[in-house]
């Protein structure tokens, strides 16, 4: 489990957000915003800009249908398909759990979503960054969490640090056999500092920072599996991890690349999703500290909940570390091939 992990409720963040809604139509009522280049209708609330779903949808060329009256809606174009909740920051984006940095609220029966997760959630896995020239990615860096001193999680005398590391090494092998220069952060039981570990593959010249951890839950919570991936949050939003919270909401060097941190993180996602036939616990944004510093496209893999009795048993399974590092190299591939695609002037 990533160090820090401390989740604030969904639900009483979605409890907060609302009440400062109401609180702040009630006082000011909404306020159109005008001059922008977009020339949709927007909502100036509290921390946050909202644009209307259905103009957006219109303009991006998705038609718009509540499957729901007021509470959840669908909008498709050709073969991509979006399904939104209101008063939720769950998103499915074609069969993908995506996490939005603010609820969809409704206003005057309307939908509004934040203009900043259109650009950091949407936009980039719907058209995906491409890079001017061309440019390579070839150099990846594999970050095994914890060790050392610190075990991670520990399910009886199974500690993370281990099984984290095992999986590192089963993909930077795969890599290498696909043709990627892959190297480790750690190759021992050794403890790395955080912020060393993304300082490291700067040193190397690495294209991608992979980040390795295992998750747990409460023993209240021990039905809880699935895997989830992170990027780094954007700047202006909430971290997911309450951790993250503690150094601010600024743009950090790793906000440089926040769209190709959200479209990495989706493709892996996706890929361990189909590979594995996992549950789906979404792509996320958190300020974790492996994350914020890194310069260059980074993310970190929750691969699995060892306090769960089945899914634990999966991750001490050579096999199965072997299967999602398969899923975790074709996710990675999948990003190669459209990052590496040169874009038209």
């Amino acid at each position: 489990m990533a160090a820090l992990d401390m989740h604030i409720p969904l639900s009483m963040r979605v409890i907060i957000s609302t009440l400062l809604l109401f609180a702040f139509l009630k006082v000011g009522g909404v306020v159109p915003a005008s001059g922008t280049a977009s020339k949709l209708e927007k909502l100036v609330l509290p921390g946050r800009g909202d644009v209307r779903l259905s103009e957006w949808a219109k303009v991006s060329g998705f038609d718009i249908h509540w499957l729901k009256k007021d509470q959840s809606l669908q909008l498709t174009k050709d073969s991509s398909k979006l399904l939104f909740g209101v008063d939720s920051r769950e998103a499915e984006v074609n069969g993908v759990n995506v996490w939005l940095s603010h609820p969809i609220v409704l206003v005057n029966g309307n939908p509004y979503i934040s203009e900043l997760d259109i650009h950091t959630a949407l936009e980039p896995v719907l058209a995906p960054p491409k890079n001017f020239g061309g440019g390579k990615v070839k150099t990846i860096v594999i970050d095994p969490g914890h060790g050392g001193k610190d075990p991670g999680f520990q399910d009886g005398p199974q500690q993370e640090k281990k099984f984290t590391l095992l999986l590192a090494q089963e993909l930077c092998s795969q890599l290498k056999q696909a043709g990627f220069e892959a190297s480790l952060t750690r190759t021992t039981d050794t403890l790395i500092d955080l912020p060393v570990r993304p300082e490291i593959a700067k040193r190397r010249g690495a294209d991608l920072f992979i980040s390795l951890h295992w998750n747990s839950a409460p023993s209240s919570r021990n039905e809880v599996r699935g895997v989830e991936t992170y990027c780094l949050t954007p700047a202006g939003a909430s971290s997911f991890n309450a951790g993250g919270e503690l150094f601010g909401s600024g743009t950090k060097p790793g906000n440089r690349f926040n769209d190709k941190n959200m479209y990495l993180a989706y493709q892996i996602q996706k890929s361990l999703l189909t590979g594995l036939a996992a549950d789906d616990r979404g792509v996320k944004r958190a300020r974790y500290a492996v994350l914020r510093t890194a310069e260059m496209p980074a993310i970190l893999i929750e691969g699995g909940f060892m306090s769960h009795p089945a899914e634990s048993k999966r991750i001490y399974d050579a096999v199965y570390r072997k299967q999602m590092a398969r899923a975790i190299v074709n996710g990675i591939t999948s990003y190669k091939k459209q990052v590496e695609l040169v874009k038209k002037s």
